[in-house]
């Protein structure tokens, strides 16, 4: 395992096509992916073919990484940076089975993204985007030491940025 970030409970690693199949069924949940404007893949092929063709690790240096549990080896979910070139931004982001909500693993591994995008990346500023509605987003970026900077339109919903322009500790 090619771990980029380890965290009290978890690795982070590249997601693989060997992920496929979670990544179909994490997808699946009609809850997981209520606030993304995100719709579930038809097949495992297409979540095979998604990840084949992830470039932003090349591309950029970073990208969103599987969320792998150090104890039990089971595969969490994902979190991490991307660089969105349209708007010249680099967001968290993060994304885990719903039976592992509530237990920290987002706020866990999304500051330890950040950690590493501030020290490791030494990027100026990353931002979060949420639909207003989702508060248990909102409140992981809060945690993880974004402050609110503005509403946008988020495919015809509200939805809200947060930002952190520099590290605190």
């Amino acid at each position: 395992m090619n771990i980029i970030i380890e965290t009290k409970r978890t690795y982070l690693r590249q997601l693989t096509i060997a992920d496929a199949e979670y990544f179909y069924n994490l997808n699946l949940d009609k809850e997981v992916i209520k606030y993304t404007g995100d719709v579930a893949f038809e097949n495992i092929r297409q979540a095979e073919k998604f990840l084949k063709n992830y470039d932003q690790y090349e591309k950029y240096g970073v990208g969103r990484w599987a969320v792998i549990h150090k104890e039990t080896n089971d595969f969490l979910g994902w979190c991490g940076i991307k660089f969105t070139p349209e708007n010249n931004e680099y967001d968290i982001g993060f994304r885990f089975f719903r039976k592992y909500w509530n237990q920290g693993f987002a706020t866990e591994t999304a500051k330890a993204c950040i950690d590493y995008g501030f020290k490791t990346l030494e990027l100026a500023e990353i931002v979060g985007r949420a639909m207003k509605t989702n508060k248990a987003s909102i409140n992981v970026l809060e945690k993880i030491g974004f402050v609110y900077r503005q509403d946008f339109d988020f495919e015809g919903n509200l939805g809200v940025i947060y930002s952190s322009k520099t590290y605190q500790t």
